[in-house]
């Protein structure tokens, strides 16, 4: 039945971006890591501060966009949140130029701990107690 089919054509609540949300974060992650690799921000909390930008997510709209960011080799992306914030209209404008779209969407930085989380999990799965447990019958 067509009436139990939302707009973008899925039947259920549930789902997840649309491809065209998927797409512009995309699009817009390259865009931003690009600006972090080859621009000198006038902010001092940012000088010499080399960003990541590991994930966008967009918002269904297409008019906010949630920036996951990091540092490689370092785990103190908190701290250089305010000055990020700080220069996200300058962002926001420069990756206007060039994208295709009716409005620029409003950034919105996060810390991205992904790779904390995936080093916590390794740490755990090599204790030795999880390694006894993981062993199969007739290896002990």
């Amino acid at each position: 039945m067509l009436r139990d089919r939302n707009r973008s054509g899925v039947k259920g609540g549930a789902e997840g971006p649309s491809q065209r949300q998927r797409r512009v974060a995309e699009d817009l992650r390259h865009r931003l890591a690009e600006l972090f690799a080859r621009t000198e921000f006038r902010d001092p909390d940012l000088a010499g501060v080399h960003v990541t930008v590991a994930e966008v997510r967009m918002s269904p709209d297409l008019k906010h966009a949630t920036v996951f960011v990091s540092r490689l080799g370092a785990a103190d992306i908190e701290r250089y949140l305010p000055a990020l914030r700080r220069v996200g209209p300058y962002l926001r404008g420069a990756i206007g130029h060039g994208l295709r779209m009716k409005f620029v969407p409003e950034l919105h930085f996060q810390p991205d701990h992904a790779l904390d989380e995936a080093t916590r999990i390794n740490q755990l799965l090599h204790r030795p107690e999880v390694a006894r447990d993981l062993l199969k019958p007739d290896e002990e």
